[in-house]
């Protein structure tokens, strides 16, 4: 298996180049070899490495930079995916590829599946709603992953930001009415492995922990389990006070409920997904090892 995996300095790519390994050849470029804002690069760059596995963790994940700075966000969510599309379709090769639960409108309480419609609210959703229906749309055999609240020991995300934030104030304001299931970077490449090894059907599905919580609820949760570890933190959970959307404006609109039943791949792969406490701990100890 000849594997090109794209956004491998991401929290997602750095845990795929880990867990893909045993299954093939990797071929991993940066920033510096290949320019993915520039298609005629990458079409000359398929055409040399000829992969017949692709996986894509290549995006633009600034949600509140793409209001600003639209038509390099579509071509990295939707532009670059259309092409890669493509080259699967024309080459017999199979294409991997994740999306997020920000295509969906983000109203109610239920959790969203697959047959959800959809509805983005931001320039960030809308151009990977683009992406996805691009994939549909073509002849390619492709796996799409829907996840959300996406986090790990690595990169910049939310635990790693209220960590640090409960070493140097004594409180902390956090938005406690949008509800998701935080999922660590490792559980989807992880799942994508068994995806690929188990030959998953071609589609599009939601991977994410179960359970829910709202960020205010992560956010202690972080706290608690990051003093039980010892970590000198100047505030506790009891520290951290809930606020509405409303209190905490963005120039992106944010979903409030990003819930999303993932019954349709645990069945798909005769696995249950864990729930997101788990993950959380796992993860956690990791960066706190790490460091």
């Amino acid at each position: 298996m000849k594997i090109l995996l794209l956004g491998k300095t991401g929290q997602v790519g750095f845990e795929l180049h880990r867990t893909l390994s045993p299954l093939g050849a990797i071929n991993s470029p940066d920033r510096e070899t290949l320019d993915l804002m520039n298609a005629k690069a990458v079409a000359n760059y398929l055409s040399s490495a000829k992969p017949n596995l692709i996986v894509n963790a290549a995006a633009w994940t600034a949600v509140d930079a793409a209001e600003g700075h639209q038509i390099a966000a579509e071509r990295l969510n939707a532009g670059l995916p259309r092409q890669l599309a493509g080259y699967a379709a024309a080459q017999n090769a199979r294409l991997i590829h994740y999306s997020s639960d920000y295509v969906y409108p983000g109203d109610g309480d239920q959790a969203w599946r697959e047959t959800s419609e959809a509805g983005p609210l931001s320039v960030y959703g809308k151009t990977k709603l683009q992406g996805d229906q691009a994939i549909e749309q073509s002849e390619a055999d492709y796996l799409i992953f829907r996840t959300s609240w996406v986090y790990s020991a690595r990169g910049n995300n939310f635990l790693k930001t209220m960590l640090r934030l409960a070493k140097s104030k004594p409180e902390l304001n956090i938005v406690a009415d949008q509800m998701g299931a935080p999922t660590p970077a490792r559980l989807i490449a992880q799942v994508t492995t068994l995806a690929i090894y188990g030959k998953l059907a071609k589609g599009f599905y939601h991977l994410a922990p179960r359970g829910e919580i709202s960020w205010h609820g992560f956010a202690q949760e972080i706290f608690r389990l990051a003093q039980e570890n010892g970590e000198p933190l100047t505030m506790g959970a009891e520290n951290a006070y809930p606020i509405p959307t409303s209190d905490y404006p963005t120039p992106a609109t944010r979903p409030l409920n990003s819930r999303m039943d993932v019954t349709k791949l645990e069945t798909a792969l005769n696995i249950q997904l864990p729930d997101w406490q788990s993950q959380l701990e796992l993860t956690l100890g990791e960066y706190l090892n790490k460091n």
